[in-house]
């Protein structure tokens, strides 16, 4: 078999509703900074839930062009702004000499909501004749890798990877698979998503989802304790650029660090509840991929949801895959502030995972007050913590049980 090529990361973009950037949404973050409040997008009055976190100082024609703002959605402006920060970040040129060998991996759970709920309405009101005619193209899951790709001139592997709340971790190994094997040199990878739409907040607060801690926006996200009643409905794009080592030493580049390696899987279990031995094998298989002993891992980044069963079902699965060394963990959640971006999680967090390593600082999961004795592990309560991170899991799982684990290591030349 040929020998797997290394693959670093070399930029990174955010749209967070912490902040636009990388940077500035990692600075609050490990302040313990919360980015939820009530809903402003529409008028929620009457929702079991009303409260989400918003973008809240993104500016879409900081990035794109007014003609094509109001042509596509909402995910597919914070995939661009975040990719224009990647690429800016990476200082990535793209043009005819290299353009066969970059690639896109970009991937949503809804697609163009907003687009969809106004053309529906338009239908409704002012008959079929009314429909814009950028409505297909302005919404289609696809169609935010397809803007990349248009405005940069990529002509490599190209995917748009849909698993529900695993989408983001999928998108990037699967990029990471790309540049390993030889089809990519370079791969924009991450996830976007734009849900907090009236029929999005109402059908995941009618299965039960969502928290309702209405009157208290910034306690409302609380991973792993004991009172938690649900997640909270984030927004926003995280995106990555993946580099074959050898390309990225040659330019240059700054390197964040290395995605030592990869594993997906599902359940075939429940569409909501998890399968926590699943998921461990999930993270062993990951591991394994990364030739890394468990004992190796310094910092797990956790799903970390804030809903009853899947907190309580990954801290099983870290058990089970961990053992012994579980206890030894840093462990924490950035959903406590920045909610559950569906797509956009997974691509964010493993960007917050690559700078807990960067700055030795791990971010804390705030508004754990009380614990739930089933989530005994180390979830760095509150602060924000100093400590060593040479090597790092980032997990993500899905509604229907999907899986992905991104390992993650500090370059080591």
């Amino acid at each position: 078999m040929t020998e797997r090529r290394r693959v670093v990361v070399t930029g990174v973009g955010a749209v967070t509703p912490l902040a636009t950037g990388a940077e500035r949404s990692w600075q609050r973050l490990l302040k313990g900074e919360s980015g939820v409040g009530l809903i402003t997008r529409f008028d929620a009055t009457g929702f079991k839930t009303r409260i989400a976190a918003e973008l809240k100082d993104f500016a879409p024609e900081d990035f794109i062009e007014k003609k094509k703002i109001r042509r596509t959605d909402p995910f597919i402006h914070y995939a661009l702004a975040a990719t224009a920060m990647a690429v800016e970040d990476a200082r990535l040129t793209i043009d005819e000499h290299n353009a066969e060998r970059v690639g896109v991996v970009v991937g949503t759970c809804i697609g163009g909501m907003t687009m969809y709920e106004r053309n529906l309405d338009v239908l409704a009101d002012e008959g079929s004749d009314k429909i814009s005619p950028f409505f297909i193209t302005g919404f289609i899951p696809n169609m935010a890798l397809a803007e990349i790709a248009i405005a940069y001139g990529v002509k490599g592997p190209s995917q748009c990877v849909v698993t529900a709340c695993a989408t983001g971790g999928n998108a990037i190994g699967d990029a990471f698979r790309h540049i390993q094997y030889g089809e990519a040199d370079v791969m924009i990878a991450g996830g976007a998503e734009a849900y907090i739409r009236p029929v999005g907040i109402a059908g995941l607060a009618r299965m039960g989802a969502l928290s309702s801690r209405n009157d208290e926006p910034t306690r409302a996200s609380r991973p792993f304790d004991k009172d938690r009643d649900g997640f909270v409905m984030g927004e926003g794009a995280g995106i990555l650029i993946l580099e074959e080592l050898e390309s990225a030493l040659r330019r240059g580049a700054t390197i964040y660090g290395e995605v030592l390696g990869y594993a997906t899987n599902i359940d075939g279990y429940h569409i909501t509840e998890a399968d926590s031995a699943n998921q461990a094998r999930c993270i062993r298989t990951a591991l394994r991929d990364a030739a890394l002993a468990p004992e190796q891992v310094d910092y797990v980044n956790a799903h970390g949801t804030s809903t009853p069963s899947n907190d309580r079902s990954e801290t099983a699965a870290l058990k089970l895959a961990f053992g012994d060394h579980a206890r030894k963990l840093a462990i924490s959640s950035n959903k406590s502030m920045i909610g559950h971006l569906l797509a956009g999680a997974g691509a964010v967090e493993a960007i917050f995972t690559l700078l807990t390593m960067r700055d030795s600082m791990v971010p804390p999961t705030i508004n754990l007050e009380t614990p739930d004795p089933e989530c005994d592990l180390d979830y760095v309560p509150n602060v924000a913590r100093p400590m060593q991170v040479n090597t790092a899991i980032s997990e993500s799982f899905g509604f229907g049980g999907s899986n992905a684990v991104v390992a993650l290591g500090k370059f080591q030349g």
